[in-house]
């Protein structure tokens, strides 16, 4: 099902330049080109992924016979105001980043943003709305099938809920393809953290928050000093951003850990985990 997905996207976008008269091979290999991204190219990419979600939930429907919706919390639902509060603890833990940012060495901490300014032109402002308003999608929807289905389905095999924290952890660092082992240390840990706290908060909801922070900053910075290919394929991590990675993951699992604890959300359910499949294959 996962290498459906791509085509089934792909369907709007050959209705489309077939219609406008544009030639159709071109467009689509423009379309699927990551070296030269283009806001059309963007946004095929996040709706692709996006499609994450509806698939996580055909899949917890046919294969464990569950409600959907218990993918996103135990209440079974995503919790709104728990949910836009992770968004300002987010915001909190990205300035705790700056600070330690700015203590280390400016020329190997590699987190400073240098250049100039790039232009506004056409296709930036199309670059921006595509990642404004289809990055959160993209965001939530790793979270569905990584949190959200892979790390209970993980738990229903191991007795421990870590060990399916750190199996969730490692593919999702894995599926972003050949990365720096900077990068990779990188996303792994948001990987830990997120899973972290989908065990001691209950739901996808404090992951989806930090992830579509981390992901518009990451277009952001990129959009307005690079280019979009440098955001989709990172090069050259250096291992002084790990003080600057722990420095965000702990302090935004502390306070979104907290802030739960303080809301008295339920961390628990009856299952905890998604059932094994049944006679279903």
């Amino acid at each position: 099902m996962l290498l459906v997905l791509p085509f089934l996207m792909l369907v709007p976008f050959l209705l489309y330049y077939a219609l406008s008269g544009a030639e159709v091979g071109e467009s689509v290999t423009g379309l699927v080109d990551l070296t030269d991204p283009s806001p059309a190219g963007l946004a095929y990419l996040n709706l692709t992924l996006a499609g994450l979600i509806p698939l996580t939930w055909v899949i917890v429907r046919w294969l464990h016979g569950l409600r959907p919706r218990w993918l996103s919390s135990i209440r079974p639902r995503l919790r709104w105001g728990y949910l836009f509060a992770c968004f300002g603890l987010s915001f909190v833990a990205l300035i705790a980043t700056l600070v330690v940012a700015a203590l280390l060495p400016s020329d190997a901490a590699g987190a400073s943003v240098a250049g100039e300014l790039n232009e506004f032109t056409p296709r930036l402002r199309d670059f921006m709305l595509v990642v404004l308003l289809l990055t959160p999608l993209q965001a939530a929807a790793e979270e569905y099938a990584f949190r959200g289905y892979l790390l209970q389905a993980f738990g229903g095999m191991v007795r421990s809920p870590w060990v399916a924290v750190g199996l969730s952890s490692l593919l999702f660092a894995l599926a972003h393809g050949a990365q720096d082992a900077p990068i990779f240390f990188d996303r792994f840990a948001f990987g830990v953290v997120a899973g972290v706290l989908v065990v001691v908060t209950g739901g996808l909801e404090a992951g989806i928050a930090m992830h579509v922070l981390n992901n518009w900053l990451a277009f952001g910075i990129a959009l307005a000093y690079g280019d979009m290919s440098s955001a989709l394929n990172p090069t050259g991590g250096t291992w002084w951003s790990i003080p600057v990675t722990l420095t965000q993951s702990l302090v935004y699992l502390a306070l979104a850990w907290w802030v739960a604890r303080v809301m008295g959300l339920r961390k628990r359910s009856d299952p905890a985990v998604l059932p094994a499949p049944e006679g279903r294959v």
